[in-house]
């Protein structure tokens, strides 16, 4: 049986930014009002990333809106989200974060059977030089696809 699941937000920058060694999924811990919130797509994510504190994973700069249809018991849009992994899965990343340049980036949040996952990624960053390939290599790919499509019609 296939779970539903809704993208709400990708995180494009990442994939430019970042050499994604491995990809994760886990699920985050929201209270209240947040949940409302971010089925609408109100969140934003431009500086976020993971860190391991006390054997347990948080998501920091992660910014959730608050909810305009709610009372005063609204949440404080910036606190730090719980990740929810196993331990064995939080002790793998550890160990991998550990190492010289690696962090925990968000790739992507989406809903899987109405419950908000996020996608997870083991990162090194990219030098200037790095991206500039990058470009490239995205403009050659272009140049090829236009020109094959060319002679496709002529």
């Amino acid at each position: 049986m296939e779970k539903s699941r809704k993208i709400i937000a990708e995180n494009r920058k990442a994939r430019f930014d970042y050499f994604i060694e491995e990809k994760i999924e886990c699920g985050v811990e929201l209270q209240g009002t947040e949940v409302k919130s971010v089925k609408n797509g109100n969140i934003s994510f431009p500086d976020s990333f993971a860190e391991i504190i006390n054997n347990e994973v948080w998501l920091k700069n992660f910014h959730i809106s608050e909810y305009i249809f709610s009372s005063i018991f609204n949440h404080n849009p910036d606190r730090p989200k719980k990740l929810l992994l196993h331990k064995d899965e939080i002790k793998k990343l550890r160990r991998k974060v550990d190492e010289k340049g690696y962090t925990l980036i968000p790739i992507d949040f989406y809903l899987k059977d109405g419950r908000l996952k996020v996608t997870l990624g083991v990162c090194k960053g990219k030098k200037n030089y790095d991206k500039r390939a990058t470009i490239k290599e995205r403009d050659t790919e272009r140049d090829v696809r236009r020109n094959f499509s060319r002679e496709l019609k002529e």
